[in-house]
């Protein structure tokens, strides 16, 4: 859905008349650009489309992006890095897109992969870092550009532990001090962007459980394993557990999003198998966690008499913003909006593996709103009818921009 309704992005006059905002018929391309990616989604490691079009307009406009090694993504630098310099500041986006339907009605982008759709936003964030990969590298053809800037176009953040390592592995950080990134928040008004610093998202990992028994007649669960009891015990008792056995100020939460058992009312099966996430808001639970989440299941599936393997996948850490990149992102926002376009922001319990990335360097994430004002329909994040008002790439473009240019002029 196209969202017309008046917004002013206008914010306060810059004190400084900062250069970077985004010029009309660049604007106009970049939504093109997005609406182009929101019907192409590509899963992560697949995003070859993508990857060609971004590489197409980079180079278009001069510049020299590389593909990362794992055959999608991009890094490009934009300006020259000078001997012994300062190390350079990285702009982020993440490029794939979820496995999901497209579910929205009455939009001419809708997507046309039968089970994929950008309904995370990244196609608004790989949009914004474009933009301003676009508008840096003509302040650099002006001379007005103060330091090297570098845009990573990361493949496969939906995939657990995350493509930023592989990204890393690429040599993506190399030369780079600093990164910055933005994600999509429909909780959040368009021209507005939310901020904390410290934890602004948490500890992710994937959990599969497999029960096995020997199986038998329901009318003798006496004489076997129970196994669709045991599994119904492991996911009600084993997340009431662990609410015992950690600091509860540390936010373990288990959450299962799929069972499975049996296949006909009077058997008792020989397989059962459970799957879902467990989430932590700090390093200390999430380093904690997989000890734990073992010992809970060990316990509980031996109570009914239940063989358990355990598969528990690392995924992500907490991304943590630093003091000095959010005020940078404070001072960015301010400068093209003014101050009362930002507001303080919650630690969730999603993932997000930006947070490879500050394992590394200092860096901050800000949330982009993407509602429309007065919109009250609640499109949330990994739902088929997700969207996002579109003003939201101008909005990072000139976020991206700003914080470039005061970076380059603390240095």
């Amino acid at each position: 859905m196209s969202r017309e309704s008046e917004v002013d992005l206008s914010g306060e006059p810059s004190r400084s008349a900062l250069p970077g905002t985004l010029p009309e018929a660049l604007r106009t391309e970049l939504i093109a650009f997005r609406r182009d990616m929101h019907m192409h989604p590509e899963l992560g490691n697949q995003e070859f489309r993508t990857t060609a079009a971004l590489k197409h307009r980079l180079e278009a406009a001069g510049l020299v992006p590389r593909v990362l090694n794992t055959g999608t993504g991009l890094v490009c630098d934009i300006g020259s890095p000078e001997d012994g310099g300062r190390p350079m500041l990285a702009l982020r986006a993440d490029i794939d897109a979820l496995p999901i339907p497209d579910t929205k009605a009455g939009v001419a982008y809708r997507s046309t992969v039968p089970d994929r759709a950008h309904a995370c936003g990244h196609d608004v964030h790989t949009t914004a870092v474009l933009g301003a990969g676009l508008v840096l590298a003509e302040l650099d053809r002006e001379g007005r550009l103060p330091q090297p800037v570098r845009l990573i176009f990361q493949p496969a953040e939906e995939v657990l532990p995350g493509g930023a390592l592989d990204a890393i592995e690429s040599g993506v950080l190399e030369g780079v001090g600093r990164i910055i990134a933005v994600h999509c928040d429909p909780r959040v008004d368009v021209g507005t962007i939310g901020l904390r610093t410290g934890p602004i998202t948490s500890a992710c990992d994937r959990l599969e459980v497999s029960l096995d028994g020997p199986g038998g007649h329901t009318a003798r669960p006496h004489l076997t394993t129970d196994l669709v009891t045991a599994a119904a015990k492991v996911a009600t008792e084993v997340p009431a557990l662990l609410a015992r056995r950690v600091d509860a100020r540390s936010g373990l939460a288990l959450t299962w999003g799929r069972i499975a058992a049996g296949h006909a009312c009077n058997v008792i099966p020989q397989h059962a198998e459970l799957s879902g996430t467990v989430r932590c808001l700090d390093l200390k639970s999430w380093r904690e966690a997989p000890d734990l989440v073992h010992a809970a299941i060990d316990e509980i599936s031996a109570l009914y008499h239940a063989k358990s393997q355990i598969n528990y996948v690392r995924g992500v850490p907490p991304v943590v913003n630093d003091l000095m990149m959010a005020e940078l992102l404070r001072d960015a926002q301010t400068a093209r909006r003014g101050s009362q376009s930002i507001e303080d922001t919650e630690q969730s319990l999603g993932g997000e593996d930006f947070s490879w990335y500050l394992e590394q360097v200092p860096g901050a994430m800000a949330r982009l709103g993407v509602r429309t004002p007065g919109d009250t329909s609640r499109h949330d994040l990994h739902r088929g009818d997700f969207d996002a008002d579109e003003r939201a790439i101008q909005v990072g473009v000139e976020l991206f921009t700003a914080a470039a240019l005061i970076d380059g002029d603390r240095s």
